[in-house]
C-alpha cells in the first residue's frame, strides 16, 4: 500500500467503527480484525500503519464523527504530511473539497466531559484518558517471582507499581513468548493488579469473584491465596467465563466456575450465602477509565447507560453482601472514573447496609475519592479505577 492508500483504508475502517458505535455493534478491535482478515494481501507494516491511523483519529474526535473522512480530516489538521495524502491519487482519498468539514475535537461528548469534570477530573486529567497505554504483565506467583520472570523475558521490562507487575512498551507481542504459554505471567494493567490486591485474599479462605468475566482478576486472587482455600469465579456471560478453565490450568490455579442466570443469580449461589470470607465485585461499568485502550467506547455512552450501570452495580453489591459471613469483606471495583459509578454507589450501599463500613485502603499510588480510592492515567500511569473496601461489622 502507498501512504495515500493507507489513509483511505483507515477511513474505510473508521466508517465501520462509527456505524457500529451508533448501533452498539462490534468493538473497533473486532471491526479492524475482521477488515484485515478479509484482505489478507495487506502486509504487516501496512496493517500497523492503518491501525495507528484509525486509533489516532478516534482519539482526536470528542463526539462521534459523521464519517471516517471527517475523523481523518480532523487528525490531518495537526499533521501537514497527512493532509497532503488527500491528493486524489489512485486508491487514496479524494482531495479536500470546500464543503468538507473536519469532525469536532475534544476528549469526549460534552455531557460526558462535564460529568468527568464534576467527578474531579480537570482538563489535563481528561486528556490523559486518551494517551497510549503501556503494556503491563503480572508475574504468576504460583510459578515464578517478578525478578525471576524479568530475567527470563526476551526484552527488558521495568518493575511496575504493583508488587508483581512488569511494564513493557505498548504492542509488545507477549502472548507469543514461551513464558506466557508456560503460565508464568498474565497480561494485566498494574492498576487492576493493585485494585484486586485490595481484597487481601488469604490462603485458606473462601473467596468469590462475582463478576469474573474471562478471569484475569480471578487468577490474581488464586496467586494471592497460594493455591489453597476455595476460589469461586462467577459470571452471567457464558462465552467469557468459558475461557477461564484453560487459563487457570495454564497458570496452575484451582478455580471453581459458576455460570449465573442474569436476574436469578441467587439461585446458583444459595449454598454460599453467609459462608464467604471475601467477595471481589469487579462490576460492569461504562469503562471511562479504559479509553486509552478502547477510545471509541466514549462514543457509545449516554446518561441513561451510565444510570443503568449504576443500578446494576447496586444489584451486584447487594448480592455480594448476602454471601459474606459476619466480619467478612467486599472489594468493589469499577474501571470508571464517574462518581455515579464509584463514590456515589458506595455511599448508597452504606446507606442501605447500616451494619457495613468502608475500611481504609493502603496503596502505593492513587488518591482517596469519597469512601474509596482512585487511580487515573494522568496521576498514576495506570488505567482508571475506583475501588473501595467494605466490611460487615
Amino acid at each position: 500500500m502507498n501512504p495515500a492508500a493507507r489513509v483511505q483504508a483507515a477511513i474505510d475502517v473508521l466508517d465501520a467503527v462509527i456505524a457500529a458505535a451508533r448501533g452498539q455493534g462490534a468493538s473497533a478491535d473486532r471491526i479492524a480484525a475482521d477488515w484485515f482478515r478479509a484482505r489478507r494481501f495487506v502486509g504487516s507494516k501496512d496493517r500497523r500503519a492503518v491501525r495507528d491511523l484509525v486509533w489516532d483519529a478516534i482519539r482526536v474526535c470528542g463526539d462521534i464523527p459523521v464519517s471516517g473522512r471527517a475523523a481523518m480530516l480532523r487528525l490531518a489538521q495537526g499533521d501537514p504530511a497527512l493532509a497532503a495524502r488527500f491528493d486524489g491519487s489512485r486508491y487514496g482519498p479524494a482531495p479536500v473539497a470546500p464543503d468538507d468539514s473536519p469532525a469536532e475535537g475534544g476528549v469526549a461528548p460534552r455531557w460526558l466531559s462535564d460529568a468527568l469534570g464534576a467527578s474531579g477530573l480537570d482538563a489535563d486529567e481528561q486528556a490523559a484518558l486518551l494517551q497510549r497505554a503501556p503494556l503491563d504483565i503480572r508475574a504468576n506467583r504460583l510459578r515464578i517471582t517478578r525478578d525471576d520472570l524479568a530475567a527470563r523475558l526476551p526484552v527488558p521490562a521495568e518493575p511496575g507499581p504493583a508488587p508483581d507487575s512488569l511494564r513493557l512498551p505498548a504492542g509488545t507481542a507477549v502472548e507469543t513468548w514461551p513464558a506466557f504459554a508456560d503460565g508464568l505471567f498474565e497480561v494485566q494493567d498494574a492498576g487492576s493488579q493493585l485494585a484486586c490486591a485490595a481484597l487481601a485474599a488469604q490462603p485458606g479462605e473462601v473467596v468469590v469473584d462475582l463478576c469474573a468475566g474471562g478471569g484475569g482478576k480471578t487468577l490474581a486472587l488464586a496467586a494471592a491465596m497460594a493455591g489453597t482455600g476455595r476460589l469461586i469465579a462467577c459470571d452471567i456471560d457464558r462465552a467469557r467465563l468459558s475461557r477461564l478453565p484453560d487459563r487457570a490450568q495454564r497458570a496452575g490455579a484451582h478455580v471453581e466456575c459458576r455460570l449465573l442466570d442474569g436476574g436469578r443469580e441467587r439461585d446458583a449461589l444459595r449454598d454460599l450465602v453467609g459462608m464467604v470470607d471475601a467477595v471481589l465485585v469487579d462490576a460492569p461499568c461504562s469503562g471511562t477509565g479504559t479509553w486509552r485502550r478502547n477510545p471509541e467506547a466514549r462514543w457509545r455512552l449516554s446518561p441513561a447507560a451510565v444510570a443503568r450501570y449504576a443500578a446494576t452495580q447496586a444489584h451486584v453489591l447487594d448480592l455480594a453482601a448476602s454471601l459474606v459471613r459476619p466480619g467478612g469483606r467486599i472489594t468493589f471495583i469499577t474501571c470508571s472514573l464517574l462518581d455515579a459509578e464509584g463514590a456515589a454507589g458506595v455511599e448508597a450501599f452504606l446507606a442501605r447496609k447500616r451494619d457495613w463500613h468502608a475500611a481504609p485502603v493502603a496503596s502505593p499510588i492513587g488518591r482517596a475519592r469519597g469512601r474509596g480510592w482512585r487511580f487515573t492515567p494522568g496521576h498514576d500511569g495506570t488505567d482508571g479505577f475506583f475501588f473501595a473496601n467494605l466490611v460487615w461489622s
